[in-house]
């Protein structure tokens, strides 16, 4: 009895484990509402980033756009999640996002739907960023707006750089570029 209970707890606990949703199981809207898989990054690193319109660090999307003019494409890429969680730094609408993000600072990296990044109503993207039960690698909170989760070619949660940490940061500069042309 004690054994057919083991093989039965343990065939669950595999199915389980097999069943874990991957970075690249998501699929989320992009801020005109198309569908954006990220079965599509595949083999990429990939920056996932939280941002505002209206915060003291909204700045950064300057140093966003450049370094994905220099390292994005075939190795590199960013989507950003503007997210209202911080004191209502994103009340804008989607329209107004993105107006805002190209007018400001030529935004040209994917730009997805409005989303929670924390709380009870956390996107699932966000629950896989940040618990880990789910990414198998880290437990994390989204402090603030800005915050960077960076994603290895493989799908794995690599680092999570805070939301004062620069874009352009050596460390986060030293991470694209590692293993690039090798």
């Amino acid at each position: 009895m004690k054994t057919t209970l083991f093989l039965i707890l343990l065939s669950l606990g595999m199915a389980a484990a097999q069943s874990q949703t991957k970075f690249y199981d998501f699929s989320v809207k992009t801020l005109q509402g198309e569908t954006f898989n990220l079965n599509a990054l595949r083999g990429k690193k990939v920056m996932v980033v939280n941002t505002a319109s209206k915060c003291g660090l909204t700045p950064q999307y300057e140093q966003l756009q450049a370094i994905y003019e220099q390292y994005g494409g075939e190795d590199f890429e960013i989507i950003g999640f503007p997210a209202n969680n911080f004191m209502n730094q994103e009340p804008g609408t989607a329209e107004e996002i993105a107006e805002f993000c190209q007018l400001n600072y030529g935004v040209t990296f994917p730009m997805m739907e409005k989303i929670s990044v924390k709380g009870d109503d956390q996107h699932p993207l966000y629950q896989w960023l940040t618990q880990k039960t789910k990414n198998g690698v880290a437990d994390s909170n989204v402090q603030w707006n800005f915050q960077k989760y960076l994603i290895g070619p493989d799908g794995k949660l690599e680092k999570v750089i805070p939301p004062k940490t620069k874009p352009d940061d050596a460390e986060v500069i030293n991470w694209i570029t590692s293993g690039a042309n090798e």
